[in-house]
């Protein structure tokens, strides 16, 4: 036999080999990557309560506030005085009460120490499905990133401050329509007048 067809038939049975294994070998078992889901962001208030008709705001020391939403959709200010509510301030504010992020629970805690026996402030939202919530607010964690909270199920949270302080701000800065300036009627009780900013 001539030695090129020799090498030939070397080469196609290595090939065949080749072809043999590939086809019979034990083929691995499937990898089944499993990613571990990223922890739920839980809030405050839930989507299912509906959007915010009402947020009243007290503080401790006294200082309340309250912004409503009337028949027409149009938001009002009815606590420190009566008066017509800077919509677009009413609204970033009835935007801010879904931001409220829970940021961690605080179990088996003295409510006292986290200064929820009288609270710092207490907030109670009326939403479009009737559902009204109470949040009581204690003091803020020693890290300052958010405020001790007893939601309304009684549970002590903690939710995130930077969200917090915004809605709080209401109590310093409500949002009025125009600035109020104080008045004396003729009677001599003190009245309430607003007045819109010279342009």
């Amino acid at each position: 036999m001539r030695r090129p067809t020799v090498v030939y038939l070397l080469l196609l049975l290595m090939l065949a080999g080749v072809y043999y294994y590939l086809n019979n070998r034990e083929q691995p078992a499937d990898i089944t990557v499993t990613l571990e889901p990223e922890s739920q962001v839980s809030y405050l208030f839930t989507a299912e309560d509906g959007l915010p008709t009402s947020i009243h705001i007290e503080a401790k020391t006294g200082e309340t506030v309250e912004v409503a939403r009337g028949a027409g959709g149009a938001w009002a200010l009815i606590l420190p005085i009566e008066a017509k509510a800077d919509q677009a301030a009413a609204e970033a504010a009835a935007s801010q009460v879904a931001t409220l992020r829970i940021l961690d629970k605080v179990p088996d805690v003295d409510p006292e120490i986290l200064g929820l026996s009288i609270p710092e402030f207490t907030l109670v939202i009326q939403f479009t499905s009737g559902v009204e919530r109470k949040a009581e607010i204690g003091v803020i964690t020693p890290t300052e990133s958010g405020y001790y909270i007893r939601d309304a199920d009684g549970e002590i949270v903690i939710v995130s401050k930077s969200s917090l302080d915004s809605l709080l701000g209401l109590l310093t800065n409500p949002p009025y329509l125009e600035t109020p300036l104080p008045s004396t009627s003729e009677a001599g009780s003190p009245q309430v007048e607003t007045t819109t900013p010279a342009p």
